[in-house]
């Protein structure tokens, strides 16, 4: 396996507010405990610091809802703040310049909210700009959905399998996972295709129903056919909302979902950065630049099984982006 694959990336974390709480200062009294070993030599206690601020997620829409459940199972302390442009979605058919833009703006709100670290739960996004997003706010951890699916992807496949990957035009057009994949490892066989209409249908609330299927096998039934396909990667974060339509029309297909894999990248950096979570969170906040009937009833469709303590809320992005232009016009 590529090197560069393995590679982690590296932050520092710290307190940026320069204002040193009671908690602050009891951490830093125990970085600095010294306890008496059997030899009776003094040695420095290992420190062990948590974060209790919250973990910011943010998506075109409510697609990116789809990787926390799988969050909340696995580390239920953390506390989410989510963020979805459903003003501004979709975003895979509009300019890069406009994407870097609505992305500027979401990021630097969940920094004024104090998170720990941003996942961005959009492939569009993550495919285009995610690197400036870094450069932007680096002492913020940023995490990408396509990295841990193209991972993930590499080690299920082999030289023999016919891998497929669908998302929106932005994600296809730039070639993110394909080239990611191929990093992992050389000897693969990838295919893509762009499926437009999904994401409307889906933010819609059209998922059981005949249109959906009608349009799932529009896009893929000769893009399987013709490829050979496998093994699909749903390169698309709304796309697990309709995992159960594609196996019930391709019961032979495996299917890798970006929203699972992210798990393991979100564990291994808030373990790595000391960031875990101390005491458990009740209250989960999910933004909206428009909260619509639709977001809405998404969040509740993909919670309903849960018990979580949700607020709603929503952001005036007029004020967002004329923040973004009068930087633009400072500089």
């Amino acid at each position: 396996m590529n090197g560069a694959c393995r590679a982690k990336r590296c932050y520092t974390h710290g307190c940026e507010r320069g204002i040193l709480s009671d908690y602050t200062l009891t951490v830093a009294a125990f970085c600095f405990m010294i306890a008496l070993d059997n030899t009776g030599i003094f040695k420095r206690k290992e420190a062990s610091f948590m974060d209790n601020r919250p973990i910011g997620f943010f998506d075109s829409g409510p697609g990116g809802l789809t990787c926390i459940p799988y969050l909340m199972d696995a580390l239920p302390r953390e506390r989410i703040v989510y963020f979805g442009d459903t003003a501004g979605t979709p975003y895979g058919s509009k300019a890069v310049s406009t994407i870097r833009a609505f992305s500027f703006e979401i990021s630097d709100f969940l920094i004024e909210n104090d998170v720990k670290m941003i996942v961005i739960a959009c492939n569009t996004v993550s495919s285009v700009c995610i690197e400036e997003l870094r450069k932007r706010h680096p002492k913020t951890p940023f995490l990408s959905v396509i990295d841990p699916a193209a991972r993930a992807t590499a080690e299920l496949c082999g030289p023999e399998d016919r891998i497929g990957v669908v998302g929106t035009k932005a994600t296809i057009r730039s070639n993110a996972y394909r080239n990611k994949i191929l990093n992992c490892n050389r000897e693969l066989d990838i295919a893509q295709a762009a499926c437009p209409a999904l994401v409307p249908l889906i933010e819609e609330g059209i998922i059981e129903h005949e249109i959906m299927d009608l349009s799932i096998r529009y896009y893929l039934d000769g893009f399987i056919s013709y490829n050979n396909i496998d093994t699909l990667v749903l390169g698309c974060t709304h796309y697990p909302l309709i995992r159960r339509n594609i196996q019930k029309l391709y019961p032979g297909l495996r299917i890798v979902d970006p929203s699972r894999e992210i798990l393991q990248s979100i564990r291994e950096t808030l373990t790595r950065e000391d960031m875990l979570a101390a005491t458990a969170n009740a209250e989960h906040t999910f933004y909206a630049s428009d909260l619509s009937e639709n977001f809405v009833n998404m969040i509740r469709r993909i919670f309903e099984s849960t018990n979580l303590n949700i607020v709603f809320k929503t952001v005036d992005t007029d004020t967002l982006r004329r923040g973004l232009k009068g930087e633009r016009d400072g500089n």
